[in-house]
C-alpha cells in the first residue's frame, strides 16, 4: 500500500507525540497544528500567481496587502488583506494576480525550497514521516484498512515514510494534486503543518532552523508563536470584511 510511490507506514504510534502535544491547546491556534514544543516557530505564507503566459509567477501577500492599502505583518489573513471573501477562491485582483494561495495545500516549488533548508537542522534527513488528511474521497478505497494516526478534530492521517526530499511529492492520485499535511524527521528536530483549511504552513524547530527558515530565498516566512489564532477571520491587524 502507498501513497505518491511512498510506503504506508503501519505503526502510527511513531505520531502519538504529535497528537498527545496538538490535542492540549487550543483550537484555532499554532499549537494546535503544530506542538507547542519547540523553540521557535514559523508560518509560511502560500503565494498567489500572476498568469503570464505559460508561466505562473509567484506573488507575495506583502505585494498584496499594498495594492489594497492593507497592513503586511505577521498574522495577517487573506480576506482581511484582499479586503473581500470572493477572493479566498473566486476572484482575483488582476494585474497583480489571478490566482489565489493554495488552500490545505502547499505548492511543491515552495516545499522544496522548505525542503532544502530543513535537511539542514536534522540528523535524519534521509527517514521522515509524512502524513496526508484520511478525509479526501478519491482513494478511499485503496486505502481501506490503512492505519490512521489520529488526531485531534477529524484531522486524522495516513503516514508514509521518505526523506526530506520526498516533501515535494504529490500524495494523491493524479489528476489530484495533495501535499503532506504534516511532516517531520524520525528525531523529532523540527515538524511542518499544513491544515486543509489554511493558506499558509507553519513550523516547530530550534531557533537556528526557524531563522535560516524566515531568512530562506524564495519563501514569505514570518516568526510565529504558538498562541497566534489561524482561522481566516483572525487577523488582529486588518479589518476583516463581512461574509
Amino acid at each position: 500500500m502507498q501513497l505518491g510511490g511512498l510506503p504506508v507506514e503501519q505503526d502510527v504510534a511513531v505520531g502519538a507525540w504529535v497528537a498527545e502535544a496538538v490535542g492540549r491547546a487550543h483550537w484555532s491556534t499554532v499549537g494546535s497544528l503544530v506542538p507547542p514544543l519547540f523553540p521557535a516557530y514559523a508560518r509560511v505564507l502560500h503565494p498567489a500567481y500572476r498568469y503570464d503566459g505559460d508561466d505562473d509567477v509567484e506573488i507575495g501577500w506583502a505585494a498584496v496587502a499594498a495594492l489594497n492599502g492593507t497592513t503586511a505583518h505577521p498574522r495577517m489573513q487573506w480576506p482581511a488583506v484582499t479586503g473581500g471573501w470572493e477572493y479566498v477562491s473566486e476572484d482575483s485582483q488582476p494585474p497583480t494576480w489571478d490566482g489565489t494561495p493554495a488552500e490545505g495545500h502547499l505548492p511543491c516549488t515552495v516545499a522544496a525550497r522548505m525542503a532544502a533548508v530543513l535537511a539542514r537542522h536534522t540528523t535524519t534527513p534521509q527517514d521522515c514521516l509524512f502524513g496526508r488528511w484520511s478525509g479526501f474521497g478519491y482513494d478511499a478505497d485503496e486505502l481501506r484498512g490503512a492505519p490512521r494516526l489520529p488526531l485531534p478534530r477529524a484531522r486524522d492521517v495516513v503516514l508514509v515514510r521518505g526523506g526530506v526530499a520526498d516533501a515535494v511529492r504529490n500524495l494523491a492520485p493524479e489528476p489530484s494534486e495533495q501535499s503532506a499535511n504534516l511532516w517531520w524527521p524520525a528525531d523529532r528536530a523540527w515538524i511542518v503543518a499544513t491544515d486543509i483549511d489554511l493558506m499558509s504552513t507553519y513550523v516547530g524547530g530550534t531557533e537556528a532552523c526557524i531563522a535560516e527558515l524566515l531568512a530562506a530565498p524564495g519563501l514569505e516566512a514570518v516568526p510565529a508563536e504558538p498562541g497566534d489564532r489561524v482561522g481566516h477571520a483572525d487577523d488582529p491587524v486588518n479589518p476583516v470584511p463581512p461574509r
